[in-house]
């Protein structure tokens, strides 16, 4: 890991946790993965096995435009994606809105290296209007965005409610006057259940692995293994060392910060009372075991 940015609000002891893994995380129910060529045996790359089995990069994109345009009435241009990783959210934004940029936040230097390497690169000259910046999301770097947002539920690893805060905190500061925080969250009785969950794809099985929980605290330990048909396993391909935050705490700090406004976007159902992948605004959620949602804050 390289070393991280000098932030005087960050003790050593929280900033060894907030640096120890990659930016990535669990598996979403009802996203629909991005169908990526898969590699060889010899050539697997546990970068690409997430985001075939894990991220919807199309989708969230579209969320954002959709809910932006009708609640500001205009389109958004700049995206700022915290905790980037592998940058596949904001290498699809220049994409889907040509006159966009996107700047993607991480620590992990040999994440933003891949991120440059097979994300970025492919995008030709839109690869210009992507920025990777290896640095803390709680510096304060005087820029503003239309859009922050906090995916895959990274901001998880921010245990301590005052660090949380004043992450929220640069946030408000560096969204633009109409802008918008996007996050994601997710809950329910099975997240707290250790155990471990497995999702087929077509040539590996995705592993979810919930290892602990400690109700005291709301701590948990969570690890990513992918298995595959000869029998091997790629174990802790990834591993995440949170506090499963709940959605009136992360509402309750959001206006605490100064957002004027704070909502909840719940997925619908089928008929079959199935989760649909469509989220809404809504004030009252369902009893699901397990459920994903999305907060929108605007200043």
């Amino acid at each position: 890991m390289p070393s991280p940015p000098a932030v005087s609000l960050v003790s050593s002891s929280v900033l060894t946790s907030y640096r120890k893994y990659d930016y990535l995380t669990f598996f979403v129910p009802m996203k629909k993965a991005t169908k990526i060529a898969m590699p060889t045996k010899t050539q697997r790359d546990k970068h690409k096995l997430y985001q075939q089995s894990v991220q919807d990069p199309d989708s969230e994109a579209r969320l954002i435009l959709r809910v932006f345009r009708k609640l500001r009435k205009r389109s958004p241009r700049t995206l700022r994606e915290d905790f980037c990783g592998t940058a596949l959210l904001a290498s699809t934004w220049v994409q889907m809105v040509p006159d966009g940029s996107a700047t993607g936040i991480d620590l992990h230097r040999p994440t933003l290296d891949y991120a440059r390497r097979v994300n970025v690169s492919r995008l030709g000259t839109a690869s210009k209007r992507v920025e990777l910046i290896e640095g803390d999301v709680l510096e304060d770097r005087g820029d503003t965005h239309d859009v922050i947002v906090a995916f895959n539920f990274s901001y998880f690893v921010f245990k301590d409610r005052d660090l949380l805060r004043r992450y929220f905190e640069r946030v408000h500061n560096a969204v633009a006057d109409d802008g918008i925080f996007f996050l994601d969250l997710y809950g329910g009785p099975e997240a707290q259940v250790l155990q471990e969950e497995s999702t087929d794809h077509d040539d590996f099985t995705y592993v979810w692995d919930q290892a602990r929980f400690n109700p005291i605290t709301g701590e948990t330990l969570c690890h990513i293994h992918f298995d595959f048909p000869d029998g091997s396993r790629m174990n802790r391909a990834f591993t995440y060392d949170w506090r499963l935050w709940s959605l009136p705490e992360v509402q309750d700090l959001l206006s605490e910060v100064g957002f004027r406004k704070v909502e909840v976007y719940w997925e619908g159902t089928d008929s079959d009372g199935e989760g649909n992948g469509v989220f809404r605004r809504s004030r009252r959620g369902d009893d699901s075991s397990c459920w994903v949602a999305y907060i929108v804050a605007t200043k």
